[in-house]
């Protein structure tokens, strides 16, 4: 069965503190909280360090049957001139024990900077380093480029043969690509604003939320930049976060999205 996921980025942030986490709450219980408020998270800590086996599980323990975490993938394999000599960096980060985390391992974020330009050669290198499977479980990979020259069909089609997707910046300064290029689709909102009650207008959120509702029935919205013609339909997982913006109201506006769907 496909699955349509809301969450926010990590879960370690003072302002929550009080206000989506009740006041009290230990610390060491906020993510037990929040896996039962949200249904995904993105994890932010594997993109600076690499994490234990023993990390991985604990997570897995702290959370529901039916929850899910995206990885940020390590900066050391993507922040780099040559992505094709990613190898080594890959290598170490896949051996930290992400599979610890068993039905609960969803997509890898890999987070390009922004001054990363759209070499066609190198990103294919770096798109055939990219594993399939661990220990016998499937890998999925989603792309977050942020440089204006990779909006070009070349850059989605590549992306297309390699079964990645490519994450879809919504409200943000970033380039915005919303072709699908994968079995399931990652999006990242980023425009929650101080002066806006909840983070969001309510019909941002309702057009989000029938955005998410199309994806995950094979649609494509008609609302979104495509830099190609879209593939024919079918069911689709959906991951969306709440990054960035007023990251204050985050949780709020997730959980919004994750009513409007329910």
């Amino acid at each position: 069965m496909t699955r349509t996921r809301i969450g926010v980025g990590g879960w370690t942030f003072e302002p929550w503190r009080g206000a989506f986490y009740p006041p009290g709450l230990p610390h060491k219980r906020e993510l037990d909280f929040a896996s039962r408020k949200l249904s995904s998270i993105e994890i932010n800590g594997t993109y600076y360090r690499l994490q234990k086996p023993a990390t991985f599980a604990q997570w897995r323990d702290e959370t529901p049957d039916d929850f899910v975490f995206a990885l940020k993938g390590s900066r050391f394999v993507t922040n780099r001139r040559v992505l094709a000599e990613a190898g080594p960096a890959l290598e170490r980060f896949f051996a930290s024990g992400l599979t610890e985390l068993g039905e609960k391992l969803g997509p890898i974020n890999w987070q390009f900077m922004p001054t990363k330009q759209f070499d066609p050669e190198d990103v294919e290198a770096f798109l055939s380093l990219l594993p399939k499977s661990l220990d016998g479980r499937r890998i999925r990979h989603a792309l977050e480029v942020r440089h204006e020259s990779f909006m070009t069909s070349a850059f989605v089609e590549l992306a297309a043969r390699y079964g990645a997707a490519v994450v879809i910046a919504g409200d943000s300064e970033y380039p915005m690509i919303a072709d699908v290029t994968a079995d399931f689709v990652y999006v990242r909102i980023m425009g929650a604003r101080a002066d806006q009650p909840g983070g969001y207008a309510p019909a941002a959120l309702d057009r989000w939320a029938e955005r998410l509702r199309l994806w995950a029935d094979g649609g494509v919205p008609n609302d979104l930049p495509l830099l190609r013609n879209p593939p024919a339909g079918h069911n689709r997982d959906v991951f969306l976060y709440v990054i960035s913006g007023h990251k204050p109201v985050n949780p709020e506006v997730a959980m919004a999205l994750l009513e409007r769907l329910t």
